[in-house]
């Protein structure tokens, strides 16, 4: 692991404290990483709260600022109000990170706004990255090369035991684009896969294709997967979702893209 890296960005994040520190706080390890270098800069946490996000991510998200004694602001936005999202559309991350970042924009005054974007992110299909520098957000991970695979290694180094969180992106992801979303869709989509983290499998996306749901495991998991499907199958049935599959390629980010 390249420490310099992670030196350079902390002498650099303390050039920030004079101005004070907006950080766009999802939950995830990047940002868990970031809040923790930050916990003494003078930083305030903003977490985006709408449909698209895990009720179990909001409740982390606050329990974890109150831990470190970070101050938390959330902002609460109802995405059935607004068409593009509610379509789905392919600009969805994009439209909702414009959203967000404009009213962390009215919120932090003279602040900077910085978020965990990584160096890994900006070789993927990342509409949101558009609105990023639309806004002048700073992502420090970006500016100084630093990978996901580096985060979760210095997070474990500075004993940060969750260095090895799964991700877990916003529920309109387990959709295809262009399909209308309801709040009922995201709730299945939510049951089911807090159902398949109770069995062990907290890393997985549940994918709804109309009547077909596609489970995305590590292909690692495979037998233990079989092993109790009878069972999962029965927590599962409430959905009424007529097709439950497992899909062989396992779990990959973006594979609705």
């Amino acid at each position: 692991m390249n420490f310099n890296k992670f030196e350079s960005l902390k002498n650099y994040l303390k050039t920030l404290k004079k101005q004070g520190i907006c950080l766009a706080f999802s939950g995830g390890i990047d940002s868990i990483l970031l809040l923790n270098l930050c916990k003494d800069l003078d930083v305030v946490a903003i977490t985006f709260k709408s449909q698209f996000q895990q009720k179990r991510e909001m409740e982390f998200a606050k329990k974890y600022c109150k831990l470190l004694n970070i101050k938390h602001k959330i902002i609460t936005f109802d995405v059935f109000k607004n068409d593009l999202l509610k379509i789905n559309s392919k600009d969805r991350c994009y439209i909702c990170k414009k959203i967000f970042f404009s009213e962390i924009k009215k919120f932090s005054k003279e602040r900077c706004i910085i978020d965990g974007t990584n160096f890994d992110d900006i070789d993927t299909y990342r509409p949101g990255l558009k609105a990023v520098k639309e806004f002048g957000i700073i992502s420090p991970f970006v500016k100084f090369k630093i990978t996901k695979k580096e985060i979760r290694n210095y997070a474990k180094y500075l004993n940060i035991n969750l260095y090895d969180k799964p991700s877990t992106p916003c529920l309109a992801t387990r959709f295809p684009y262009n399909e209308e979303l309801s709040e009922s869709l995201l709730n299945k989509i939510e049951t089911a896969e807090n159902v398949l983290s109770g069995f062990g499998f907290s890393e997985c996306r549940f994918r709804l294709h109309n009547d077909i749901a596609r489970i995305e495991i590590p292909k690692k998991k495979f037998k233990k997967f079989i092993n109790m499907q009878d069972r999962l199958l029965r927590q599962l049935s409430p959905l009424k979702i007529k097709y439950i599959t497992l899909d062989l390629e396992g779990i990959k980010s973006g594979s609705m893209d």
